[in-house]
């Protein structure tokens, strides 16, 4: 069974930085993935994803220049380099595995999500 787990939320103030790691097990499977987030009372948006080999990387035009996204396949995990963090980004931060596409649909699994909340 595919899990995911997330770590590295916190509270931040404005113009900091973190650094979300998401951990994957249970499959040998080289994938896609992404990061999402879903601001409080809002959907479920597309952050950033990453091609298997790394080699590509994608962003949504809110968070590009800021939010770098990267993977190590030796140790299964993908991270999201956040910077210059916004109180806009306060969300849950999900990572998902199957796919480097903004449409979450398109993804097979999903973590259980890390609050991100950045101060003014």
């Amino acid at each position: 069974q595919v899990q995911l787990v997330e770590s590295g939320g916190g509270l931040v103030q404005a113009g900091g930085s973190l650094r979300l790691s998401c951990s994957v097990s249970g499959t040998f499977r080289r994938a896609g993935m992404g990061w999402f987030r879903q601001p409080p009372g809002k959907e479920r948006e597309f952050a950033a994803a990453i091609s298997s080999t790394g080699g590509s990387t994608y962003y949504a035009d809110s968070v590009k220049g800021r939010f770098t996204i990267s993977r190590d396949n030796i140790k299964n995990t993908v991270y999201l380099q956040m910077s210059s963090l916004k109180p806009e980004d306060t969300a849950v931060y999900y990572c998902a595995f199957g796919s480097t596409a903004t449409m979450a649909y398109t993804y097979d699994y999903w973590g259980q999500g890390t609050q991100v909340t950045v101060s003014s």
